[in-house]
């Protein structure tokens, strides 16, 4: 069982208070995913679950028991760290091994738990090397076999990916996906990369400055973010935002437009402009469009066989009712 719940918890370093009051709850079993800008927050409300750093105010449950006075090693967590933090002396089922050695699970149980992990992580054949001779996905494999042999309550998974090239990332986006409809366990994975929180959560958490803004499903935060931090942080490219009286939406004070949503013609549409730069991605291309009187640029996302280039007059027409509407405070108009 992974049941987290957090109960008006605080953090203060000094008079400095960097996590307001905060209630949020973590059911057993779901992949759940802290995004948000550098600064927001993220890794030390990971840390405080984790017991890293001690709670200033409120209440930490593991399981309905409370848990805000533990020290780690007794909350039943596995934390994941983008450093790997691995024993460069030690082979890799060494490495895999430690945590249990120093809990003095029996040898026999060690094996059996080794084995299983390396089996699920592709690690079997590698279990003998030392770190360095691995690359830095396989690295990151053994940092998360050493949390699995735990068998812990929750995996805390503190940006992992953040050292991977591009390539790696999405493998092991994928291979931690897997391995948590595997596994069946509670994961809590702090990322600033709102695509690994999209295509990994079951539910995001996106926090700014130690608020949480929204907590939802992916889609639902795609789709109806409460405001325009959430509208302008979950999606890529971001949406589109435009003064609602310059778009003939008066009763908005913004209005915001996902490129995906703008339908792109060189004959006829509701706003005219200039193409800028046209990224080409194969089955898309992004084109960004100036002189629209809306904002600096929109961005809009049209078939990759489409034919514009860097200086034609193009026409972008939005559809209706995919326009978001916020008011002067920032709010989504319902």
């Amino acid at each position: 069982m992974g049941r987290i719940t957090l109960d008006k918890v605080t953090k203060r370093f000094g008079d400095v208070e960097v996590i307001p009051p905060l209630d949020l709850t973590i059911e057993d079993g779901e992949f759940v995913v802290f995004v948000g800008p550098s600064g927001c927050g993220k890794s030390t409300l990971l840390r405080l679950i984790a017991g890293l750093e001690d709670v200033s105010s409120g209440e930490i449950r593991i399981d309905g028991q409370p848990a805000t006075d533990l020290p780690p090693a007794k909350r039943g967590l596995a934390m994941v760290f983008q450093s790997y933090a691995l024993y460069p002396h030690m082979s890799v089922r060494k490495n895999i091994a430690f945590p249990m050695k120093m809990a003095g699970v029996p040898q026999e149980e060690q094996n059996r738990r080794i084995e299983s992990a390396a089996a699920a992580l592709n690690l079997t054949d590698y279990l003998d090397r030392r770190p360095g001779q691995l690359s830095g996905g396989q690295r990151q494999r053994v940092a998360i076999g050493r949390a699995i042999v735990r068998e812990p309550a929750a995996f805390l998974f503190d940006e992992p990916l953040s050292n991977l090239d591009a390539a790696l990332r999405v493998g092991m986006r994928l291979e931690i996906s897997e391995l948590h409809n595997r596994l069946a366990t509670t994961m809590i994975y702090v990322t600033h990369d709102q695509v690994e929180a999209m295509t990994m959560a079951d539910k995001i958490v996106v926090l700014r400055a130690g608020h949480i803004e929204q907590v939802g499903s992916p889609l639902e935060l795609y789709r109806n973010p409460r405001n325009l931090f959430v509208a302008g942080f979950i999606g890529s490219p971001k949406m589109n935002f435009a003064n609602g009286g310059a778009a003939s939406e008066h009763d908005a004070a913004t209005i915001g437009i996902r490129p995906e949503h703008i339908t792109v013609s060189a004959d006829s549409g509701t706003w005219r402009g200039k193409v800028g730069v046209a990224e080409h991605l194969g089955s898309d291309t992004f084109f960004h469009v100036h002189d629209t009187g809306l904002a600096e640029t929109v961005t809009v996302r049209a078939d990759g066989e489409v034919g514009l280039r860097h200086g034609d007059t193009v026409f972008l027409t939005p559809q209706a009712d995919k326009i978001h509407r916020f008011d002067d405070k920032g709010l989504r108009i319902q």
